[in-house]
């Protein structure tokens, strides 16, 4: 429980911090006048917010999905603490990947910019590491 009121807490400063920044871009002269606009517009703001923040977006999406793996993993283990069988955990694990066609073997850089969750073999291997007490 105490995971979920952190991925809450920074989805809500995340959703804080795009609103003020989208605030910004709709209202900051500066901006508008640094792409020669003499006044300011509401539609203007939102294409400078749209192609301004998307950096800014992308390298806060990489720290979300870092927690999001990290939860990932930890929920496995959960299901295998849970179920009493690292077996069947596994097997419903290969039989969601084979549903949703992911790859199994992704470049790490790859999965490191772009995954929420971790890859199937990586999972697998997580759940076949835990201590002999947990499965």
């Amino acid at each position: 429980m105490k995971h979920v009121l952190k991925m809450m807490a920074l989805s809500f400063v995340h959703l804080g911090l795009v609103l003020y920044l989208l605030s910004f871009f709709i209202t900051s002269k500066g901006l508008f006048s640094a792409f020669f606009m003499d006044h300011i517009s509401i539609y203007a703001g939102l294409l400078f917010f749209g192609l301004l923040f998307e950096p800014i977006s992308f390298a806060l999406s990489i720290l979300l999905h870092l927690f999001s793996r990290k939860h990932e993993l930890q929920a496995d283990r959960y299901a295998v603490e849970t179920t009493e069988n690292s077996e069947h955990v596994i097997s419903a694990l290969k039989k969601l990947s084979v549903k949703s066609l992911s790859n199994l073997t992704p470049h790490p850089f790859y999965v490191f910019l772009n995954y929420s969750h971790p890859p199937l073999l990586n999972r697998v291997r997580a759940i076949q590491n835990l201590p002999s007490g947990t499965h």
